[in-house]
């Protein structure tokens, strides 16, 4: 049985308990509801509700607290509102430019949703941990704000599906929002002549049914929550979800990033089959710290020591996996005559040789004169050996859908005349060479990986130091999505945590550092995001309940008519709500659209 089967099968059981004893009144006996089609739990509880009038208690601090939220949910407001006016102009853009981008993870209806598991960039254990960290400090802020306002907390307690999701706390609704009286029913301006004589009808039986009853007592009105207070209450949970994030990425990109450092870049990638590695024990995965009694840091300083080699030489070459060190001794092989390695052009130096002779960014040189271009450390080599205007032979391995000469190798050849370099006295040829992420170690018979672990862990670091400007809210708005070129940081884990260790006070601990970076980094975004998408002037989310309550006193000041403040903001606030749900439907059908059309 796999593992889905498995799943399935829980589910499966799981749902008919739950409808089994939802059927019987055995979940009302215990004050248990269901809702939803997993279902989920609301198990409530009256008890703790005295913890909230402790909590409570000092109501100035946190009157300026929710005050503080009021202020931050209107700037989250605003920024949320432009990012989702900006991306739907792109994407509007791109289909009158005929360039929409094709579905991707990133349009995925799956993504939206910030479901652990689910959602394919939130890793299942540190995005429950952080999930159930925000919503019970959302919800339980607006608990702790209702007793500030000395608004009735009917109930509290935990989401249940499976395993705990979360927690609410559940105010007095006709507290919150004041009573909710049935209105009568007002006639369209467009109703036809039998919606007119209903009405008539209607009216009549409402009529004659207070003449009938004038004696009847009338329950006195629920005395609502001022809007002031109302705002407060629902600003609440959104300023704790930015204070929580807050202190959770202070403590990730300080002391706990200041305790992690880099250990090597060397990542095996892969051994091939009875080669030299692969009969001494290496592994694909395994970090290269050490050969022979050299520290390895990077795969520029094994391919530098290999080169000081035989072919025959022994080495001894120390790997770490899993934290699990070990050593393996192997003989260095020669180069097969048929190798080519290759040094990949990431970039032409405008006005150089290497422009005028037609080489392109995206080629591979595989050869200078009778050099074979190896890997970087033999391009700089042989430009040691040049000198200005000497004509140079480079082979190179074109692009796919190269339209130029090819040879019957299937390679491009160019007659280079150097220039002088303006830093030397060699020869320039004006090649930009590329980031060769993986290089290849045919004298082994290994390949190796360099993800340029330090280079990561800096740019980790500075993140703080950007968010004076809008890009670096975007860089950490977009962290574990998208990274910094697209590949995601999810966290210190799988093979990316071994090219690291701890270090300083951290060092005690092990690994449970990386516990303590992944929890916080996750807790952090999941607060911050949660937090911005609540900001959001649509109903139910609290910025639109916010921004209704706002909109409303804005129009008072003007009309000094409760009826027509209410409908004014009552419609704005649904066209708003409208245009935001088109927005998102816009942005995740778009790109199938698109491509459809």
């Amino acid at each position: 049985m796999n593992g889905t089967s498995i799943a399935l099968s829980i589910f499966l059981l799981y749902w008919f308990a739950i409808s089994v004893l939802d059927r019987k009144g055995i979940l009302e006996k215990y004050n248990i509801s269901t809702f939803g089609p997993l279902p989920i739990l609301m198990i409530r509880t009256t008890k703790g509700l005295k913890l909230l009038d402790v909590l409570a208690r000092p109501k100035s601090y946190w009157r300026i607290f929710a005050n503080l939220g009021i202020l931050l949910m209107f700037a989250g407001m605003i920024a949320m509102f432009l990012v989702i006016v900006v991306s739907d102009l792109g994407l509007y853009t791109s289909f009158l430019s005929g360039n929409v981008p094709e579905p991707g993870k990133y349009s995925s209806p799956r993504n939206i949703f910030l479901i652990p598991g689910l959602n394919e960039f939130i890793p299942l254990t540190w995005g429950a941990i952080a999930l159930i960290v925000t919503l019970v400090v959302h919800e339980f802020s607006h608990a702790i704000l209702c007793r500030v306002e000395g608004i009735r907390v009917k109930s509290m307690g935990i989401l249940y599906a499976l395993v705990p999701i979360g927690g609410f706390a559940e105010p007095d609704d006709e507290q919150l929002f004041g009573t909710k009286e049935k209105t009568e029913r007002e006639l369209p301006l467009t109703a036809t002549i039998k919606e007119i004589e209903e009405w008539e009808k209607e009216e009549e039986i409402r009529q004659k049914t207070e003449k009938t009853t004038p004696d009847e007592p009338k329950s006195d009105p629920v005395i609502g929550a001022t809007r002031i207070q109302r705002s407060r209450i629902l600003a609440a949970g959104v300023m704790a979800n930015f204070s929580v994030a807050f202190i959770a990425l202070l403590l990730f990109f300080g002391p706990v990033l200041g305790a992690i450092a880099p250990s090597s870049d060397a990542l095996i990638l892969s051994v091939n089959e009875s080669s030299p590695a692969d009969h001494a024990g290496l592994e694909k995965g395994m970090i290269i710290t050490q050969i022979n009694d050299t520290n390895i840091t990077t795969a520029e300083d094994l391919q530098t020591y290999l080169e000081k080699t035989r072919p025959g030489d022994m080495v001894r070459i120390r790997a770490v996996k899993n934290d699990t060190v070990s050593t393996h001794d192997l003989q260095v092989a020669s180069v097969p005559e048929d190798y080519v390695g290759g040094v990949p052009v990431g970039g032409i130096v405008s006005g150089s040789p290497a422009e005028a002779a037609g080489i392109k960014t995206g080629m591979t040189m595989i050869r200078i004169d009778n050099t074979k271009m190896q890997n970087v450390t033999s391009f700089v080599n042989f430009m040691e050996t040049t000198r200005a205007n000497q004509t140079v032979e480079v082979e190179l391995l074109p692009p796919e859908n190269y339209a130029g000469n090819l040879t019957e190798k299937g390679t491009v050849v160019f007659d280079v005349q150097l220039s002088a370099n303006p830093e030397n006295n060699y020869g320039f040829l004006g090649v930009i060479y590329g980031n060769n992420a993986v290089m290849e170690f045919p004298m082994l018979g290994i390949s190796v990986l360099t993800p340029q672990a330090k280079v990561y862990l800096e740019a980790l670091k500075q993140i703080p130091s950007l968010l004076t400007m809008p890009a670096g809210w975007l860089i950490l708005f977009g962290l574990p999505i998208y990274g910094f070129a697209g590949e995601g940081f999810r966290g210190f884990s799988g093979t990316f945590m071994q090219f690291y260790h701890p270090v300083g006070w951290a060092e005690p601990l092990g690994i449970g550092i990386f516990w303590i970076a992944n929890t916080l980094l996750w807790v952090g975004w999941l607060n911050f995001y949660v937090g911005l998408f609540n900001c959001l002037p649509a109903v139910p989310l609290d910025g639109g309940h916010v921004f209704k309550d706002s909109i409303y006193s804005f129009i008072y000041r003007f009309t000094r008519n409760d009826s027509i403040s209410e409908k004014v903001s009552n419609s704005i606030t649904a066209s708003f709500s409208m245009l935001i749900l088109f927005s998102f439907v816009f942005m995740i059908l778009g790109p199938y659209v698109g491509q459809w059309i």
